[in-house]
């Protein structure tokens, strides 16, 4: 058989989408495939009454890497916002990420100092070296924060107690002791004007994309297309799940169009409260900044953490001891393929935010042997 394709890409997110984009500028032949009915994966945005809809959730593109700024630059433009999400426990308001303004609220303080010394003494049972999440998020931020903004939203999340999950997790959070609440500390954060998608467009251009094809269910078939495979999908399935299913934390998306001009005053909102069966709602208009007419409609979602299970979709790897080391024999077997190369977020079971994804992406084309 005479191979039609250098190269199958399995997945049209980021990373498939960018190794096509790449590979194609060096003149390979490439085929893409998604199992989904769309492109740009879980950065898939919808238009909507004039207002984008992330379908997956909120993507806030944020980095400090220029070259990654400048690379995804030539794709599409951004707006100036930035990320001041709030906390919802039982009505009262907090500031985020964990700010002076969360620490002037819960201690009517003003000062740093007050507020640290605080938070040392509410962590002074924490003597050791903090061996799960509740314990690290004591001791960052003391028994009052975590007990009204992080406990309930964290195990609404996750589906498991703190004490369950590793404590890698609540480093992901910035705490500050400055009156600072842009959640992200990178030089480079925004929306793209128009939504995600259209970036997409734009890396498959001339490229041939089939959507809705089950690539594992016709491997053997899709595999004698191209010389070279890139896959993007979940590493386990890849092996049908021969040492067990890695575990991920999902979500479902409740999305709501609002006959009110603004629901509720910011783009993300956090419900810390266990009760609520849902961890956040977001309001898209507030993405826009102002490119949106002032119409007397929005869209929200509510995000509703469910179990997994390998019929929904992977959204965050649940990177503790048991899910890493079974990863790993999925990882050694994965180096002993010759055809297919692995790469992406659930290939690699890692947590990737979309500047680090497309560095990923760029540094694995760069590093494809032949090329």
């Amino acid at each position: 058989m005479i191979m039609k394709y250098d190269y199958l890409i399995v997945g049209a997110g980021f990373f498939g989408s960018i190794c096509a984009f790449e590979l194609r500028k060096k003149g390979f032949k490439v085929l893409v495939v998604d199992r989904r009915l769309h492109i740009g994966g879980n950065c898939y945005t919808e238009n909507r009454d004039n207002i984008n809809i992330h379908i997956y959730g909120p993507h806030i593109f944020h980095t400090s890497n220029e070259e990654v700024w400048h690379w995804i630059n030539q794709f599409t433009k951004f707006n100036s916002f930035t990320l001041r999400p709030v906390a919802n426990f039982k009505g009262e308001i907090y500031s985020l990420p964990f700010n002076m303004w969360t620490f002037a609220k819960l201690w009517n303080v003003t000062l740093p100092e007050e507020a640290k010394k605080i938070i040392a003494n509410q962590s002074k049972t924490i003597l050791e070296e903090p061996k799960n999440l509740e314990e690290q998020a004591v001791k960052l931020v003391g028994l009052d924060v975590y007990n009204k903004l992080i406990k309930g939203y964290t195990e609404k999340q996750w589906r498991k107690p703190a004490t369950e999950l590793p404590k890698e997790i609540i480093k992901r959070l910035p705490v500050r002791f400055t009156y600072d609440n842009n959640y992200f500390n990178d030089r480079y954060q925004g929306i793209p004007i128009g939504g995600y998608t259209q970036i997409f467009s734009k890396l498959l251009d001339g490229i041939e994309v089939k959507l809705g094809i089950d690539y594992l269910a016709n491997k053997t078939e899709f595999d004698e297309l191209a010389e070279h495979v890139i896959y993007t999908g979940p590493i386990d399935a890849f092996f049908n799940y021969e040492f067990g299913e890695l575990e991920y934390k999902t979500t479902r998306f409740e999305h709501l169009r609002l006959e009110v001009e603004n629901y509720q005053g910011t783009a993300m909102m956090n419900f810390t409260d266990i009760d609520i069966p849902y961890t956040r709602v977001i309001e898209y208009k507030h993405f826009e900044i102002g490119d949106v007419p002032s119409q007397n409609l929005t869209w929200i979602s509510r995000e509703y953490p469910e179990l997994f299970n390998r019929d929904k979709e992977p959204y965050y790897p649940v990177n503790d001891f048991v899910n890493n080391s079974k990863y790993k024999k999925y990882f050694d077997l994965s180096q002993l393929q010759t055809k297919v190369k692995f790469g992406g977020r659930l290939a690699e079971y890692k947590y990737y935010d979309m500047h680090q994804v497309i560095e990923s992406s760029l540094n694995f084309v760069k590093q494809i042997n032949h090329i």
